[in-house]
């Protein structure tokens, strides 16, 4: 299946050099292109993307706004979308990632880098460095920060007593930034059955993907930053 990419980025050269890469791909194609946020909904929804590469700051609708809007549409439930920034720490991208984001990647980043984060996200997986994000949401949290600016909004303890005992530690080695495979062979147990104990535990903490896992997971307490 052909993995259909939505560029949205205010700077037109950037986006021409975007589609170049994509389109080089024989199992991926660019079907739309956008200049704000909120065009770059319209078009995901008009092109049935898979995949949408969201500049974060542009004139008009921003990129938060636009991942916001694309997320909270139940139609376009599926697609997935990858924040491209200039920043390695940006309050912008954890918000974007609460939002529903499957998780940013820097504008320098290698082609091959960036073609794989199109494919990792398009299978479901959301595109997470470890290192990267843990320490993003644990600058983020130790600043005081909050998901919707108003000091709201965080995943609260209670709200993991929902989980049961397995799925809170699956939890826990999500938001290390393990793999299905390497939490499976840490806990002798298959890789379907902790992709079975993910998706609930997605659904009972009502988290669009894994990178809201890892942000449900440091913002309760679960998982606390190492200094």
């Amino acid at each position: 299946m052909t993995i259909r990419v939505v560029l949205v980025d205010d700077q037109a050269l950037l986006r021409s050099a975007f589609k170049v890469l994509v389109d080089s791909e024989a199992d991926m194609e660019v079907v739309g292109e956008a200049s704000d946020g909120d065009e770059a909904v319209a078009v995901t929804r008009e092109q049935r993307a898979d995949v949408v590469l969201m500049d974060i700051r542009m004139p008009g609708t921003d990129g938060l706004a636009a991942t916001r809007a694309i997320s909270a549409d139940p139609g376009l439930a599926d697609v997935k979308v990858v924040i491209l920034t200039t920043f390695e720490v940006d309050d912008y991208v954890v918000q974007s990632l609460r939002a529903g984001a499957s998780g940013f990647l820097g504008k320098g980043a290698e082609p091959d880098e960036l073609l794989s984060a199109i494919r990792v996200v398009a299978h479901g997986e959301s595109l997470l460095s470890p290192v990267a994000t843990k320490g993003l949401i644990a600058r983020f949290l130790a600043q005081g920060g909050s998901w919707d600016g108003t000091g709201e909004g965080r995943t609260t303890p209670a709200e993991l007593d929902v989980l049961t005992g397995r799925e809170r530690e699956v939890l826990t080695h999500v938001a290390g930034g393990l793999s299905n495979d390497e939490i499976a062979a840490l806990l002798s147990v298959s890789p379907l059955t902790v992709k079975t104990h993910v998706n609930r535990t997605m659904s009972k903490l009502g988290a669009r993907d894994r990178a809201q896992l890892v942000v449900a997971a440091y913002e309760s307490g679960l998982v606390r930053p190492r200094g």
